[in-house]
């Protein structure tokens, strides 16, 4: 990673890994073998042996869910130089997306992957469109070489959490 990504990063963004709901992630076309934990969770993200995988044909949806709400800034993804991510396509508080109607809404943010991405250069979003994000879904569309499977070795979401309301002041009106 480059100076400039990692001081982007550090300036108030965190890693959100905290901040995942991880009873509610799902991934649709993965591997049995090889699945999001692989890419998403600490410890597994950091061991390149370990990958996500898809399964049936190049693509794999993602479904993130938080705790809190969060403000994504950036968004790291990293894979092999050939089966890695090319086109990725992110959609802030979508639910229930499938392969069968992912193309019907617009995504919040389209990337397409350079080597030094794969390589673990951060993704700097539209941020904009990403400042209220209940849950992050992700779509991979394709792979570098537009071959069957796609692989990812890392997910990393870097962003903030949202200033929440005022719970003391929410818990007077309930006491009257």
């Amino acid at each position: 990673m480059s100076a400039e990504s990692a001081s982007a990063i550090r300036r108030g963004q965190v890693d959100l890994l905290d901040f995942i709901d991880w009873s509610a992630v799902e991934c649709l076309n993965q591997s049995t073998s090889h699945s999001i934990s692989n890419a998403l969770k600490q410890g597994y993200r950091e061991d390149d042996g370990l990958n996500l995988e898809s399964d049936a044909d190049e693509q794999l949806l993602i479904y993130i869910p938080f705790n809190q709400v969060i403000k994504l800034h950036s968004i790291v993804i990293k894979g092999p130089e050939d089966e890695g991510p090319k086109t990725v396509k992110l959609f802030s508080n979508k639910e229930h997306m499938g392969f069968s109607n992912v193309n019907d809404f617009p995504p919040s943010d389209t990337a397409v992957l350079s080597p030094e991405n794969l390589k673990g250069k951060p993704v700097v979003l539209k941020y904009v469109k990403f400042q209220n994000v209940r849950s992050l879904t992700i779509f991979i569309e394709d792979n570098q070489s537009d071959s069957e499977v796609t692989k990812v070795q890392k997910i990393a979401l870097y962003g903030t959490t949202v200033e929440t309301t005022d719970m003391k002041g929410l818990k007077k009106i309930e006491d009257h």
